[in-house]
């Protein structure tokens, strides 16, 4: 164990990252009540200790100022969600107890929260007013925090446009388990029938949440053109929110060739998930990294992403899959149509994307990399501490 680690969670947290967290830490989560969700998608493997605190921001940011100060001592490391409320609040307490404080920044809070305007959903209303209050923080936590995490180099461009020149290490936490997300073993139709999938036809997945963000309406329009061009496809979606995508399927005449479902557990079915499919779609507005093209690079199966944000790291046309400008429904449409007309370009694109993927994102190596960073600030200080 690399010493006593407190995970402040704000917004929801994945179990791979928990985990992952658990195996190099002795770790503690303080996590805000997620009303009408959970706070860890999945119940961990092991024993994690969790308090739940207030479902409030602000509420929630109080109690973690609290519970750092009153555990004196008991933490050697904290590492925060984001650059919010809690962060600062996190930050600050650090700053008094002598504890180092990492943010974990895993998207661009700000241009997700500016898909609202353009993009609102009934639960995700645009509000100037948040919006100055997200970038005050960004600066405020730029100032007096200790060092960011983030997942991409991305992600380093949007920190250090919060004025910070805090140290930032890029580790894409929590990676891709290569041994659990892998090439299918058995046909790949003899898996779909396993599964209850359509036997006929191209297999569409789409497992990301459904938020302003995420662009789910372009992906329908383009599965839309691609069925009155006659093409025999399925679009697979897997996600809390499957009820709306169903939804707004029908909205765009095309329910009955969509399977929605609920999410599923990432070391359980969503594997088999991935090598049932022909294709996996990222259709994003903003993105930090995109862990989803990852997972089905992994599983051999190619990636047809937006051309943004962190997935410019990942997805490289002609390499490593196929992109196409964010929005555009007709050229999404068209990759999808040369992705699956063309197997052994795709296999070719596909087996450099999981090289890359054993190489810069296997779960092993990048919570190893973040292991050494902590020990690293254990080092500096104990070297502080004795020339003190």
């Amino acid at each position: 164990m690399s010493g006593r680690l407190c995970f402040i969670v704000e917004s929801g947290s994945d179990v791979r990252l928990v985990e992952g967290l658990a195996e190099k830490f002795e770790l503690t989560i303080l996590a805000r009540k997620i009303e009408g969700g959970v706070e860890i998608n999945h119940a961990p493997s092991m024993p994690v200790p969790v308090v739940v605190g207030s479902a409030s921001r602000f509420g929630f940011a109080w109690q973690v100022f609290r519970h750092l100060l009153a555990r004196r001592g008991e933490v050697d490391f904290i590492i925060v969600q984001g650059y919010g409320m809690a962060a600062l609040a996190a930050n600050i307490a650090a700053r008094l107890t002598g504890s180092a404080a990492f943010m974990l920044v895993c998207s661009p809070v700000e241009a997700y929260y500016l898909c609202r305007k353009k993009h609102p959903a009934p639960d995700k209303i645009f509000r100037r007013r948040e919006l100055w209050g997200l970038r005050v923080l960004a600066r405020l936590n730029g100032l007096v925090g200790g060092q960011y995490i983030v997942l991409s180099d991305y992600l380093t461009g949007v920190v250090r446009r919060h004025g910070s020149s805090l140290p930032v290490h890029v580790i894409p936490v929590y990676g891709v388990d290569t041994e659990v997300f892998s090439p299918p073993a058995e046909d790949k139709h003899a898996l779909r029938a396993r599964l209850g999938l359509p036997a006929t036809g191209a297999l569409i997945f789409f497992s990301s949440r459904i938020a302003p963000e995420k662009d789910g309406e372009t992906l329908l329009e383009a599965v839309r053109q691609l069925l009155d061009a006659k093409h025999d496809l399925w679009l697979l979606h897997l996600s809390g929110g499957h009820m709306v995508f169903k939804q707004d399927a029908a909205r765009f005449g095309i329910g009955e060739r969509v399977i929605a479902l609920d999410a599923v557990h990432p070391h359980g079915a969503l594997p088999r998930i991935y090598q049932a499919s022909d294709i996996c779609v990222q259709a994003s507005r903003e993105e930090g990294l995109g862990f989803s093209p990852l997972e089905a690079l992994a599983c051999g199966v190619p990636v047809v992403a937006a051309e943004v944000g962190g997935l410019r790291e990942t997805i490289v046309d002609d390499q490593t899959g196929w992109t196409y400008p964010a929005g555009d429904a007709r050229a999404l449409a068209r990759c999808i149509e040369v992705a699956l007309g063309n197997p052994d370009e795709a296999a070719r694109r596909t087996a450099l994307g999981r090289s890359l993927v054993a190489a810069r994102f296997e779960r092993r190596i990048v919570f190893e990399q973040l292991a050494q960073v902590v020990r690293r600030r254990q080092n500096v200080e104990a070297i502080n501490s004795t020339a003190g």
